[in-house]
């Protein structure tokens, strides 16, 4: 029975499905890497690496607790712990006080200015499930939540947040509202039964075209970006595969099938990956 309900608790945290650690592990660790030039603090490192983790899981408690009343409607979610009764409200509210008591833990070994950040982003991931109540726009908030580390990690190595490390968030506010905007788009008829907003049910027949708009927004970003620092050619080699892979989700969504629209959203690990590495390979050669 402990057993069990021990399963249930890793699936409501998500832990069995770490594609959404990935996803705010690129980012932030790209931060961390620019911020400290290709040698970042070891504490600074762990902290950021296991506030990844914590938070995200927190993340998904909160984001469950939200739609306890909506997730059985929708095929995808409607096996979710807290659906199906296998765990209660209660339950996941005390395991959020937990993963928030223990992401300011760590951030307590940080500087005072990340600490003073951290109450941001706290709010930020609290309040990021409620949003598809309230506006067509969640998954631009999600980037929001997601990317407010990039910042923190900038104050945590150097103590300040430079006009970089905004460039960084807003590139990834971007990245992030096209890869979870291919995740609703395999939700959409589900979520306009059950009455949630989500950018794909605002874009509706033009989500393919606004997509690749944002994607093209992003990789301008990105190279903005790579000018600023000076970055070495391996930097944009890495942009030109991002590129293909952009074309590729491009592809798997054309008919807006739910199964390739997660596909697509799960290539995109590839495109965080990528870009972390060829940041990493920067500093390391020059």
């Amino acid at each position: 029975m402990m057993d069990d309900k021990m399963t249930h608790y890793i699936q409501l945290m998500r832990l069995d499905r770490p594609i959404g650690i990935l996803l705010l592990l690129w980012p932030t660790l790209s931060a961390l890497w620019i911020a400290a030039e290709g040698v970042p603090d070891l504490l600074v490192l762990v902290v950021f690496t296991l506030g990844v983790i914590v938070m995200r899981s927190a993340g998904c408690v909160i984001n469950d607790y939200a739609d306890r009343h909506i997730d059985g409607q929708v095929v995808r979610t409607m096996n979710r712990p807290l659906a199906t009764g296998a765990l209660e409200a209660k339950d996941a509210l005390r395991l959020f006080v937990i993963l928030g008591i223990v992401a300011f833990l760590l951030v307590l070994l940080l500087n005072t200015l990340t600490i003073l950040m951290s109450v941001v982003g706290l709010f930020l991931a609290a309040t990021y499930p409620f949003m598809k109540r309230y506006t067509h726009l969640p998954q631009v908030y999600l980037g929001a939540a997601f990317g407010w580390a990039i910042p923190m990690a900038f104050a945590a190595q150097t103590g300040t947040v430079p006009l970089i490390a905004w460039l960084l968030f807003l590139a990834n506010v971007l990245w992030s509202t096209i890869y979870d905007t291919f995740y609703a788009m395999a939700d959409r008829e589900d979520d306009l039964l059950a009455g949630v907003k989500s950018t794909a049910v605002l874009f509706g027949n033009d989500d393919i075209v606004i997509t690749a708009v944002l994607q093209v927004t992003f990789l301008v970003v990105m190279a903005l970006i790579g000018s600023q620092l000076e970055m070495s050619f391996i930097y944009y080699i890495g942009l030109i595969i991002v590129v293909g892979l952009f074309i590729y989700q491009q592809r798997l969504v054309s008919d807006r099938r739910p199964a390739d629209c997660i596909r697509a959203f799960l290539n995109n690990n590839w495109v965080g990956a990528i870009l972390f590495a060829v940041i990493t390979a920067h500093y390391a050669i020059i």
